[in-house]
């Protein structure tokens, strides 16, 4: 078992920064990926960025060039958001591959103003 805990979230107006972080704790050397994925209200849950054990990292397309996945630690991952803009706002998510197993955190709510 993989437990998640996000923080970070918050309201920021557009142009502005956030950092969330997302910390892992269980089972954590069966890890083989971390990623962040988000939810607007009445959409489905996308995702957003992924990083591999390896270091190998994928964006979606909206936030390329303007959100950057890391990762200091097995236990660690981040999500360095700038340039935010009004369609980023959603409940951001961390998740966690480990063999076939998925994990969930609960989510941080992040709300960008115009």
């Amino acid at each position: 078992q993989v437990q998640l805990v996000e923080s970070g979230g918050g309201l920021v107006q557009a142009g502005g920064s956030l950092r969330l972080s997302c910390a892992a704790s269980g089972s954590i050397r069966s890890i083989n990926a971390m990623g962040w994925y988000r939810q607007a209200p009445g959409k489905q849950r996308e995702s957003v960025a992924v990083i591999t054990s390896g270091g190998i990292t994928n964006y979606a397309n909206s936030v390329k060039g303007r959100f950057t996945i890391s990762r200091d630690n097995v236990k660690m991952v981040y999500l360095q958001m700038n340039s935010l803009k009004p369609e980023d706002t959603a409940v951001y998510y961390c998740a966690a591959a480990a063999g076939a197993e998925y994990y969930w955190g609960k989510g941080t709510l992040v709300t960008v103003s115009s």
